[in-house]
């Protein structure tokens, strides 16, 4: 066994990241400032969007959005169920209705078909997740949908490329800076556009609906204290964390590299390992994946996915859960009443997905112990 506890995920914090925060400490200027402007231009150079805006969470992002879309009751929003509970709770917030999709068995990816089956009359918005890392059919998607809208769920997805372009060209998406994503800040988010007015909304939006923030302020001559347009919420990231995130930008492509690497590794120990079953890759168009997460599924019929990540703890192995499908949580249960048997693959999926550990720190060894530990407890 294992002698040190392998976690789930370690943030990759390197030496210039440490001085790139320590920097803005020392400079005067912690709040949103010009660590915020580059961090937002990286942005927009690594995934063509015209437009980044940075922001405290992913979940501000989707809460912006949907109060710039001007959605509330009587509208609904189509997402999947297999995501973090953010979207959908954003959707109940403003009032409107959220409408979940299945997702394909072995992707776990929402599939042009089943986003088709979900639109009504009523439909607003619609909301695909790229799940782990690994892109939706964007172009599928967007056929079904018509003139409604699509905004990406992007928040695993920094570095994932569909038919040779980064996600989010052509649409707006969402990403997420969170401790244990690809890049971090910690805590944060980036909304990116092409449409000029969405953009300038949401940036409006972010800062008490104020169209001149602190920083252009002190550097452009403005008056200290400007107007409110409409009334806004307070979503600016700091400094500090945006210049996490701008340092780490940097090595985007060498994290994701070395998050393919251990992801390969995996499957080629885990090809022939009954009881437990990886994700696929989606078919019928080409991509790159960022591998946020290795998931796999437990299939075994003689334990449980939270008996079989206990027993993986036991031997110092950590491991996460992404997710348990958003319609079966309580409020949405017993307030919403949604049941089980709606979404049958995300239900699958939901009782037996497993996330094994992988973060860019980590050694081949490491997999190879994994491996070796989930031969031994399926064995048992």
């Amino acid at each position: 066994m294992r002698q040190d506890f392998l976690p789930f995920t370690r943030p990759a914090i390197t030496e210039s990241d440490i001085h790139a925060v320590v920097d803005v400490l020392r400079s005067g200027w912690i709040t949103n400032g010009p660590k915020n402007q580059e961090l937002e231009q990286g942005i927009c150079e690594l995934t063509g969007s015209k437009y980044a805006i940075a922001l405290s969470s992913a979940t501000a992002g989707m809460h912006l959005l949907l109060k710039a879309m001007k959605i509330g009751p009587g509208d609904e929003v189509i997402t999947p169920s297999m995501t973090w509970v953010s979207m959908v709770n954003m959707i109940v917030l403003a009032g409107a209705t959220p409408v979940f999709c299945d997702v394909d068995k072995d992707t776990m990816l929402v599939t042009p078909e089943s986003v088709k089956q979900a639109i009504t009359p009523r439909t607003r918005l619609i909301v695909p997740v790229h799940f782990a890392g690994a892109p939706c059919d964007l172009d599928g998607i967007r056929a079904v949908a018509g003139a409604i809208p699509v905004v990406e769920d992007a928040a695993h997805a920094l570095g994932t490329y569909y038919k040779g372009r980064h996600v989010g060209q052509g649409n707006s998406a969402i990403y997420s800076l969170h401790a244990i994503k690809n890049v971090t800040a910690g805590e944060g988010g980036i909304f990116c556009t092409d449409d000029k007015e969405l953009a300038d909304e949401i940036r409006l939006m972010k800062f008490h609906g104020i169209k001149v923030d602190a920083f252009d302020r002190e550097n452009r001559g403005r008056a200290p204290q400007a107007e409110v347009f409409e009334p806004g919420f307070k979503y600016n990231l700091t400094d500090m964390q945006a210049a996490l995130a701008a340092s780490q930008l940097q090595r985007v492509v060498n994290i994701n590299r070395k998050r393919q690497e251990l992801a390969m590794r995996y499957r080629e120990l885990l090809a022939d390992v009954p009881g437990v079953q990886p994700l696929s890759d989606p078919a019928g168009y080409g991509f790159t994946h960022a591998w946020h997460l290795f998931i796999v599924r437990v299939t075994a019929d003689d334990i449980t996915r939270d008996v079989f990540m206990s027993e993986l703890k036991k031997r110092n192995i950590g491991t996460g859960l992404h997710f348990r499908c958003a319609h079966l949580q309580r409020y949405y249960r017993e307030v919403m009443g949604f049941k089980a048997g709606m979404l049958p693959n995300t239900e699958f999926n939901s009782d037996r997905i497993c996330s094994l550990p992988l973060f860019p720190d980590m050694k081949r060894e490491d997999v190879d112990d994994v491996a070796a530990v989930i031969r031994e407890v399926l064995a048992h």
